[in-house]
């Protein structure tokens, strides 16, 4: 069923201190490892619409596991000081992804995005540190209101540097 996506973003200055102050309030990373984003697109046609179509894998630090994901994601708005869009997730783990589906269907890799994670959860909301190959950490916190609040408060990252969009800031990457 189609659910309902609220999210802000930071750049973290100093992922060692986030990692820290997340342990000293009790969180340990969910997964940590290799996450590989392949945004999939047909003559630019999500693109207009600010859609997105993409597989990731997940590839657990130090082992062969892997967990596969098809998504949709609907258009981006803001709803609460929150970036807000619809999405369709599914998980495909135990295969391969996608990619000759998607390719008949004439969707092709639009952009690659490889980069280090770490995620965190606290009851109902998930906290993702990224390490992206070629600009700043991220953060990106997932959730009802009231837990990305309380999720936004013990990274220690002041609230003010938790935006919905990201792209007045001009990263390269980031989604």
């Amino acid at each position: 069923s189609m659910a309902d996506e609220l999210e802000l973003k930071a750049v973290v200055a100093d992922p060692d201190a986030l990692q820290r102050r997340l342990r000293e309030a009790g969180l340990r990373p969910e997964f940590s490892g290799l996450l590989q984003d392949r945004r999939y697109d047909r003559d630019g046609e999500l693109l207009a619409r600010d859609e997105v179509l993409r597989t990731r894998v997940y590839q657990a630090d130090g082992t062969a596991a892997r967990r596969v994901q098809l998504a949709w994601k609907g258009s981006t708005g803001v709803s609460q000081g929150y970036k807000h869009r619809q999405e369709l997730e599914y998980d495909l783990s135990g295969s391969e992804p996608p990619r000759a589906l998607l390719e008949a269907l004439g969707y092709r890799v639009a952009q690659a995005i490889d980069r280090h994670i770490e995620t965190y959860r606290a009851a109902d909301t998930t906290l993702r540190i990224e390490w992206y190959p070629r600009m700043d950490v991220l953060a990106e916190v997932e959730g009802p209101p009231q837990g990305i609040e309380r999720v936004v408060a013990l990274t220690g990252i002041p609230r003010g540097e938790w935006l919905p969009d990201l792209t007045a800031l001009k990263l390269p990457f980031f989604a």
